[in-house]
């Protein structure tokens, strides 16, 4: 019986997301017939400690249920990497280069793919700002409502829709509890969608309809805030569209295994917000939806990343 270790939690903001998809992983491994060893790296202060822990389990692979930090920022990938561990996601340089927001943006512009507006921040520059028309740069450039969100996290952390300017300080403030720079960004009207890839294989795409509110951490990780349509009601040149757009970022990137790439589309074009390296794998999480709407069972899908990380053999 082939040995996995799945790691879940970790020391980030969105352990608890990730505690959830990593228990849901091991479950439907366990179910596969795949012995399963669970690991926290909250678990081991020292990432050399976590290391010698997964060495001794000598496990197949390592699939990598972590959402944000070190766990998603190519930190560990780079260690185990090192370390000849074969493990689930991209590798070191394409998961850092992805979980900078600010970074990424510049790499979608480059490959001539829209981007909404955007003013990163790298500090606090309204901590010294008294007087709301300070600010109002910032809506004369973006626009109000305007996207406020740590640079660096995911799952909807720390993330603000600010509609007036009085509440973009304390909005930037709750940012970067979560990062040390924020991203300001225009806000597009419209639909949230979002494309898997899987092997540089493009699946249906995904539409996010909020019941009320915009997607934020309530209504992406509560069940029934959000109504998903896989595969989205959306005009075929369009969905076809998005797909070139995260199969050319896919390559951009360097990405590999799978992951997702989520955009606005305003009814004229998709704006690219982000890609998600490690995407979710909760019962609400968007990859599984794409996979099941191209025919692929949940089991399916872990067993092909599988099958990739153990082909590729990082």
């Amino acid at each position: 019986m082939e040995k996995i270790v799945v790691l879940k939690g970790g020391t980030s903001p969105e352990r608890e997301v990730s505690l959830v998809s990593g228990a849901e992983i091991a479950s439907a491994l366990r179910n596969m017939d795949y012995s399963v060893i669970e690991i926290d790296p909250a678990d081991y202060p020292k990432l050399s400690d976590l290391l010698t822990a997964i060495q001794n389990e000598q496990p197949l692979l390592v699939f990598n249920g972590l959402h944000g930090g070190s766990g998603e920022n190519g930190e560990l990938q780079a260690a185990l990497s090192l370390a000849g561990i074969k493990f689930t996601g991209s590798g070191f340089k394409a998961s850092c280069f992805s979980m900078d927001k600010y970074i990424s943006k510049l790499i979608a512009l480059a490959e001539g793919i829209p981007v909404p507006q955007y003013i990163l921040m790298r500090e606090d520059l309204l901590e010294d700002y008294q007087d709301v028309e300070d600010y109002s740069g910032f809506s004369n450039q973006l626009g109000l409502p305007i996207i406020v969100k740590p640079n660096d996290a995911g799952s909807s952390v720390g993330i603000s829709r600010v509609e007036c300017l009085e509440d973009l300080k304390p909005a930037v403030q709750k940012a970067l509890q979560y990062s040390h720079s924020v991203l300001l960004e225009e806000y597009i009207p419209g639909r949230e969608l979002t494309v898997t890839i899987i092997d540089s294989e493009a699946y249906p795409v995904v539409e996010i309809k909020p019941l009320e509110g915009w997607y934020d951490y309530t209504n992406k990780y509560t069940h029934g805030k959000t109504k998903y349509e896989a595969p989205a009601q959306i005009d075929d040149t369009v969905a076809k569209l998005l797909q070139l757009y995260a199969l050319r970022l896919w390559k951009a990137f360097g990405l590999s295994g799978y992951a997702r790439i989520d955009f606005r589309y305003d009814g004229l074009k998709p704006y690219f917000l982000e890609v998600n390296t490690l995407p979710g794998m909760t019962s609400l999480s968007l990859t599984p939806m794409a996979a099941k709407a191209a025919g692929m069972s949940f089991q399916e899908l872990l067993q092909k990343i599988i099958y990739i990380a153990d082909k590729e053999g990082r």
